[in-house]
């Protein structure tokens, strides 16, 4: 029985700090983003919900890559950050190819919501892709 469960502190070490960098990741990128992602979230708009979870999800692709692929926990921590910084630049390139993104998101437009989510996502996949070298 212990063999089989000789990988659960390298799960556990993995995991905890995977839910650390989510926690940092979605820190810097409510930071960066022109609109109140939670406030408007809290307010039940519809278009920022889609927008921050396709954020999120396109940073958990890349942090489930990041993961598989890494070597340690350092390469990991490495690879998670450059996955951060490819993801905030998701948010400024779906900015550029949409005029007035974060104010259509404060209005609630799905369409701009949907937008948003669809770039991060994408450049996620595309992102996690890259990484398994």
């Amino acid at each position: 029985m212990f063999g089989y469960v000789m990988g659960l502190p390298a799960f556990l070490a993995y995991f905890i700090l995977g839910l650390v960098l989510y926690g940092l990741f979605a820190a810097i990128y409510t930071a960066l983003t022109p609109h109140k992602e939670i406030q408007l979230i809290r307010d039940g708009n519809m278009a920022a919900i889609v927008a921050y979870l396709g954020a999120i999800i396109g940073f958990g692709v890349v942090l489930s890559s990041a993961a598989q692929n890494s070597v340690s926990i350092v390469d990991f921590i490495i690879w998670a950050l450059i996955g951060v910084l490819v993801q905030i630049l998701a948010f400024f390139i779906a900015s550029a190819t949409m005029t007035r993104l974060h104010e259509r998101i404060t209005k609630g437009e799905i369409a701009a919501g949907v937008w948003s989510a669809g770039n991060s996502i994408a450049i996620g996949l595309l992102n996690a892709a890259c990484m398994t070298y």
